[in-house]
């Protein structure tokens, strides 16, 4: 094999890496607000988009909040959870 194969070979290489998505239920419990600042806080949304999620699981139940590797997702759940919101990693 040649160095051009080679290297052609090293760049076609590419790592597989399974996403998953963090998914945060709809609950009687917690407020809009509440939910816009933990999901501000904790997964690094704009105000924007942590709001058009909360409505979202406000009105169909859920919403995939954020989609990145396992290891990522964890400590966040981690931390909606230990905020009081249902979240869960699917």
């Amino acid at each position: 094999m040649s160095q051009v194969e080679t290297a052609l070979d090293e760049l076609v290489v590419e790592e597989i890496v399974e996403q998953k998505d963090l998914i945060v239920f709809n609950d009687d419990v917690n407020t809009f607000d509440h939910v816009i600042s933990s999901l501000m806080k904790v997964c690094k949304h704009k105000p924007m988009q942590a709001e058009q999620c909360t409505y979202i699981i406000h009105y169909n139940g859920k919403c995939q909040v954020k989609r990145a590797e396992y290891e990522e997702l964890e400590p966040m759940c981690t931390a909606l959870l230990d905020r009081g919101i249902t979240a869960e990693i699917q």
